[in-house]
């Protein structure tokens, strides 16, 4: 006779937490009767949902240093996260919490230091620590992180390992959706369907909505894509994403797209976008200076 599986208690919060209900995981975490694993895990999914926020000094301030390995990786993030003039420090704890033999194999410790070597742009250090895989949103990680790279192929590999494991798992359809913008062409529209069936399903989140616009202005449907990104924007008016999209798509429609671009700078300095439009302002500059 099968013995039935466990029930899965953080199903639905971890749910919200990888569509973006950052909120609404939070607002629903408050769960019984969890074993002490579970706990912990309920923990992390909650305060990487108030990093998500932009609410670090919280995550800082209740964390403490007798908190489990995983909460520890989680305030280091939330540390990285808060002080972009200072992350050397931070990076020099997680590389020494890696070294340790009796942490450092910890995936959740792994999945942070892919994060912030992803954000330093050093994909071969952020794949040092998450090509092993071991959890789904490692996988995942390994997916964005070789899509950076231009190397779709890998990506593919590590779709197939997340489709063999489970094929209807969140995070494997939002790989797949990934994937399938990085490619591009006839894989747009495939992409299209997933965020499609994702906002049929769940509630309507940023990252939802600008993956459906993403897909529309891939299609060079712009007009969709701004009034999907509006409605984004109605739910988070600090959303870089959602932002930096809004730029793109003014630059289609015609339309003056500067406010959005003047929220980027403030909100997200070292957002890509940004770095780009300085970097061209100051070639710019160079080139009207060299023939006045």
């Amino acid at each position: 006779m099968a013995v039935a599986a466990a029930p899965d208690h953080l199903f639905h919060l971890r749910n919200n937490f990888y569509l973006g209900s950052f909120q609404a995981a939070i607002n629903n975490s408050d769960l019984p009767n969890l074993s002490p694993d579970d706990a912990v895990e309920r923990d992390c999914l909650v305060y990487r949902s108030y990093i998500a926020l932009g609410s670090y000094q919280l995550v800082i301030n209740e964390i403490d240093s007798a908190a489990a390995t995983p909460l520890q990786a989680v305030k280091l993030l939330a540390l990285y996260l808060s002080n972009p003039h200072d992350k050397e420090s931070t990076i020099a704890s997680l590389k020494e919490w890696l070294a340790d033999p009796a942490i450092g194999s910890n995936a959740l410790l792994r999945l942070i230091a892919g994060i912030v070597f992803m954000h330093e742009e050093d994909y071969i250090e952020a794949l040092k620590h998450t090509n092993a895989g071991g959890t789904m949103e490692l996988h995942a990680l390994n997916v964005q992180i070789f899509i950076k790279m231009h190397r779709s192929d890998y990506a593919e590999r590590q779709l197939r390992v997340m489709q063999q494991i489970d094929e209807d798992h969140t995070l494997t359809q939002l790989a797949n959706a990934w994937l399938n913008l990085a490619v591009g062409g006839s894989k747009i529209q495939e992409a299209y369907l997933i965020f499609q069936d994702f906002s049929e399903k769940y509630p309507m989140t940023g990252l939802i909505l600008n993956g459906k616009a993403v897909c529309c202005i891939h299609m060079g449907n712009f007009d969709e894509a701004e009034t999907l990104l509006l409605e984004a924007l109605n739910k988070d008016a600090k959303d870089p994403e959602t932002l930096s999209n809004l730029v793109v798509c003014g630059l289609h429609l015609g339309k003056s797209s500067s406010r959005y671009l003047s929220q980027l700078k403030l909100t997200h300095p070292e957002h890509i976008l940004v770095k780009r439009a300085s970097s061209a302002e100051d070639s710019f500059e160079r080139a009207v200076q060299s023939v006045a």
